[in-house]
């Protein structure tokens, strides 16, 4: 597919209640973490990227990762995966992309930012990790 097949749309993930004094970066394809951030008091972090969108749809660009045929998702890394040396965490949170809903990725075409809401804390209070769903579903901003 050529790059004049796809369409560049604005994403949000937004980390709420994350754990305090951990870091939290956003990883590229390479797993090096991207626009880390750490929240000193438990604020929300939040990660603005673009993605590639083509028919089918089909997901691209510099933060989509895959699995298989059809599931693509972005990576927030956590800890030392966030390059905080000497932290205690090393995890990921995967967020899925490719459930994002046709209308939703018409609306991000159109100039929309397509935001998720996750929980940066487990039950047991660490830092939330693995398959991560968001708390509020995907929607257009």
């Amino acid at each position: 597919m050529t790059g004049k097949d796809q369409t560049e749309i604005r994403m949000r993930l937004v980390i709420d209640n994350p754990v305090p004094g951990v870091a939290h970066g956003l990883q590229d394809k390479n797993s090096h973490p991207v626009d880390t951030k750490t929240s000193k008091d438990g604020k929300p972090l939040t990660f603005d990227f673009a993605i590639r969108i083509g028919p089918g749809p089909k997901f691209y660009g510099e933060h989509v990762r895959s699995e298989g045929p059809e599931r693509r998702f972005v990576y927030i890394a956590i800890g030392e995966q966030a390059g905080q040396k000497g932290s205690c965490w090393s995890r990921r949170m995967k967020i899925d992309i490719h459930q994002i809903t046709q209308a939703l990725l018409d609306k991000a075409v159109k100039g929309k930012v397509l935001e998720a809401t996750l929980n940066g804390t487990g039950k047991d209070g660490t830092p939330s990790c693995a398959t991560v769903s968001p708390t509020q579903p995907w929607r257009a901003v």
